[in-house]
């Protein structure tokens, strides 16, 4: 019993963005990006027909379901795109990034998307070989496209993948 209590892992679940999430979703954008979206903007983004989004939401936690990360897209005329990812750092390793871009892929498709496209910026390791492991191709690069906390600029990577 005492193993099962030192080796407890969060579990979680992803599900559709509600305008009831935007909040949360921007303090979480806000701690893992230099510019943090309002609630407002997440609001105005998910009230376009074109625009959806995913939750990761905890399941086994004691009073809530805390937000572990979420993705949001929008689809148009066949081509996807995700506008932002995050996942909560603490949550960091976990698939989470995975489930989440798996989960606006399949929507994607569903909406009839035949390419999805990101940016990301160039120095995020991470991310870039999370997106090559789900298929995505450097097609281009934005030079000094991002500014840091401290002034530094960086530049963005845009990539691709078929849909279908």
């Amino acid at each position: 019993m005492l193993d099962d209590y030192l080796s407890w892992k969060p579990f979680f679940e992803v599900v559709p963005i509600e305008i009831a999430d935007c909040a949360e979703i921007s303090e979480l954008h806000g701690s893992r990006f230099p510019r943090q979206w309002s609630d407002g903007e997440f609001q105005n983004l998910l009230l376009q027909h074109n625009v959806f989004g995913f939750a990761a939401r905890q399941t086994n936690a004691f009073f809530s379901k805390p937000l572990g990360g979420f993705v949001l897209s929008r689809e148009a005329a066949g081509e996807a795109e995700i506008l932002t990812v995050a996942v909560n750092e603490k949550f960091g390793r976990q698939g989470l990034g995975w489930r989440l871009m798996q989960a606006a892929l399949r929507e994607a498709a569903a909406r009839g998307g035949e390419r999805m496209f990101l940016e990301v910026e160039a120095e995020n390791r991470a991310a870039v070989e999370l997106y090559r492991k789900l298929g995505f191709v450097k097609v281009g690069e934005r030079p000094a496209y991002y500014t840091g906390p401290d002034g530094a600029r960086s530049a963005a990577l845009v990539m691709s993948r078929v849909l279908r």
